[in-house]
């Protein structure tokens, strides 16, 4: 995924979920949307260099976003969670999930029962239907090891609930990770942050949703998913 021309900065604050205060270069300061609504754990340290794109709708009332921080020295994170999807289906596309490759239709933000919607519907061939929901990955502890989620998500654990229920009737159902960054090795699920969405995980892969992680490379102007991540499941306490 190529990325809109970005500018440096240097982070002062994140507030009120989608607000972000940033020194740029020239000694101004700018209040940047912030497009992630978790609690960016080990993304959001004052004094992180920051990197922010334009706004291409001069009336919009945020002129900046923020696209990406580093989070160690020579670590970048992509935090944009809007773009997950597509690079997600940029990674479909490209074949580097073996075991969905070759359905021939991809639905976007399908509707499944009131109120709820899965990011994709693979459909075609000679296979069942496979449901299809993406999850953006930005905390990391050492040696490589991601985290999801970083707060308490209720509605993660909805969406285990309706991926389960599509296996119970036929259908393919499936999880995807998508870690913005180029450190991680293995993606966990953050059972200290919220120990019922990773016993709810567990529940859905023992009855047969597929969980997969994938990791991404970051540059200044690029983001390219290239690797498939193990997951690992350590034992709940």
């Amino acid at each position: 995924m190529r990325l809109p021309p970005l500018t440096e900065g240097r982070l002062l604050r994140r507030y009120q979920r989608f607000l972000a205060d940033v020194a740029l270069a020239d000694g101004s300061v700018v209040t940047a949307h912030c497009p992630n609504t978790g609690s960016m754990l080990g993304c959001k340290e004052a004094g992180s260099r920051v990197w922010l794109s334009a706004a291409t709708r001069p009336t919009r009332k945020l002129p900046w976003t923020w696209e990406l921080v580093e989070a160690a020295p020579g670590v970048k994170v992509g935090i944009h969670t809007g773009r997950t999807n597509a690079l997600v289906r940029e990674a479909l596309g490209s074949g580097q999930i073996p075991s969905l490759r070759g359905y021939p239709r991809l639905r976007s933000e399908v509707a499944l029962g009131p109120g709820t919607r899965i990011d994709f519907l693979l459909e075609g061939g000679d296979r069942p239907p496979c449901y299809l929901e993406v999850k953006n990955v930005t905390a990391a502890v050492d040696a490589g090891v991601a985290l999801f989620p970083d707060a308490v998500t209720t509605r993660g654990a909805r969406h285990l609930e309706v991926l389960q229920r599509e296996v119970a009737k036929g259908a393919r159902a499936a999880l995807v990770f998508c870690a913005q960054r180029g450190d991680v090795r293995e993606i966990r699920p953050a059972d200290a942050i919220d120990p019922h969405y990773g016993r709810r995980l567990r529940e859905a892969l023992a009855a047969g949703v597929e969980v997969w992680g994938l990791g991404a490379t970051i540059g200044l102007d690029e983001i390219k998913v290239d690797r498939l991540v193990p997951m690992v499941y350590p034992p709940i306490g």
